[in-house]
């Protein structure tokens, strides 16, 4: 995936690494959960690493936007890029959902 956004503008990303480690992580732990379900575990037990893996995910989310307002909306307050801001509000709203 490249870290150039659909405005054209390179940003510098410095949590990269970390959040592909962590999406590997949250996929091994899907494979996980699938193989539960496909050997009939207790849907108690399969409920629980749900939430686990959605916890996951939502932290990833955090480090994303933390590293997305860091770099790229810094940079697209000093370049008066509004319409940056506005993907940003619409990002936020999606993932709050």
């Amino acid at each position: 995936m490249s870290e150039e956004h659909e405005h054209g503008h390179a940003h510098p990303h410095t949590h990269t690494k970390a959040v592909l480690n962590r999406m590997n992580r949250a996929i091994g732990h899907m494979e996980s959960i699938k193989g539960m379900i496909e050997h009939g575990r207790d849907c108690s037990e399969i409920l629980i690493q749900i939430a686990a893996v959605r916890s996951a995910i939502n932290n990833i989310g955090k480090i994303i936007l933390e590293d997305h307002i860091d770099h790229c909306i810094v940079d697209a307050v000093e370049n008066n890029d509004k319409q940056a801001l506005q993907d940003l509000n619409e990002a936020i709203s999606k993932f709050i959902k």
